[in-house]
């Protein structure tokens, strides 16, 4: 049974400012690569941390609705760990 999931995810765009977009399409691909059905992509844009974070002051949070199976969700996860791009990574199911 497919859900419905909003993620939270900011990408450390650190020296790769003029290219956030591609690694915001590179993200959405990973996530299309387990099994994601993307509906709408958001950029927040750049934000400050409220302390530095693993030596970073700053992220670009972007905010991805999509549809997929509970386990596709593990999946994803996992995935976008291993991605240096991803600071960080959270997610609420929406129905």
């Amino acid at each position: 049974m497919s859900r419905k999931y909003e993620s939270l995810i900011v990408l450390n765009t650190k020296g790769k400012e003029d290219s956030v977009d591609d690694l915001v399409g590179a993200v959405a691909k990973q996530m299309e690569a387990e099994g994601a059905k993307l509906d709408e992509i958001q950029q927040l844009g750049r934000r400050s941390f409220a302390y530095n974070a693993r030596h970073l002051e700053a992220g670009h949070y972007v905010n991805y609705i999509f549809e997929a199976e509970p386990d596709q969700l593990s999946k994803i996860q996992s995935r976008l760990k291993l991605d240096g791009t991803v600071h960080l990574q959270h997610y609420q199911r929406l129905s």
